[in-house]
């Protein structure tokens, strides 16, 4: 195998700048750790003991090497990284700024998967294709997206801006944006967030239950039925 590689002529004016993107978005990254993690006491403890971060600079390194042509070694650190930290994010995925995996294990981001600005992403979550054609198949996320523990979004599909997508939801359709999604398939709950600012609204453990709503009104309409029947009974 021939490992010689020489970085082409056009791509030698961009490097640079892409070098100083590395340190600014790994910069918001780890202040993202700060203020979405109350647990974050330090920056040694969090470059030392969160594995989303350790992942994500990884990643960032990789991304860059993906981008200039480098055979073989943007995978390899992928696969380190996935090795140590358990999440699996391909090089060639798109990921903005202050960019957030909290625990993160059992994170998969997909090779075509794109992710805006200020998006956190708990254990767990898929971002995952449905195809194997050598095309868009991964997930489009949107800024200001909180998705919640085991949620898994997979297809060619775009989540809007400002969304929370609760724990172990199956996303299979675009979601518009400032909408809470919940539910096996995901379902559209609520379309009453509001735009999520820097500090985002990571409570995204209550969110609206559409089963037990329905139970609930099963209830009153048996209730109703019951008091129906009592009176025609007397």
């Amino acid at each position: 195998m021939n490992l010689d590689y020489e970085i082409p002529d056009e791509k030698r004016d961009t490097i640079i700048a892409d070098v100083e993107q590395i340190f600014q978005h790994f910069a918001s990254d780890v202040t993202a750790a700060f203020k979405k993690d109350p647990a974050a006491d330090s920056i040694v403890s969090v470059l030392t003991s969160y594995p989303g971060i350790q992942a994500v600079l990884i990643y960032r390194v990789a991304h860059f090497l993906w981008k200039l042509g480098l055979p073989f070694v943007p995978r390899y650190l992928s696969n380190l990284a996935a090795q140590i930290t358990g999440i699996d994010i391909h090089p060639c995925a798109k990921i903005g700024s202050d960019f957030f995996i909290d625990h993160g294990k059992g994170v998969v981001i997909g090779e075509t998967a794109v992710i805006g600005d200020n998006v956190t992403i708990y254990q767990g979550v898929s971002l995952g294709g449905v195809s194997l054609e050598r095309k868009k198949r991964h997930p489009t996320i949107g800024n200001n997206v909180v998705i919640g523990a085991g949620a898994k979004i997979l297809g060619p599909i775009t989540i809007g801006d400002n969304v929370k997508i609760g724990a172990n939801s199956v996303v299979i359709n675009d979601v518009p944006s400032n909408s809470v999604v919940v539910g096996v398939p995901g379902r559209v709950v609520s379309k009453s967030v509001k735009e999520l600012k820097k500090e985002v609204d990571l409570t995204h453990s209550k969110l609206p239950d559409p089963i037990q709503k329905y139970l609930k009104q099963m209830e009153k309409r048996i209730k109703k039925l019951e008091e129906q029947l009592e009176n025609k009974n007397q």
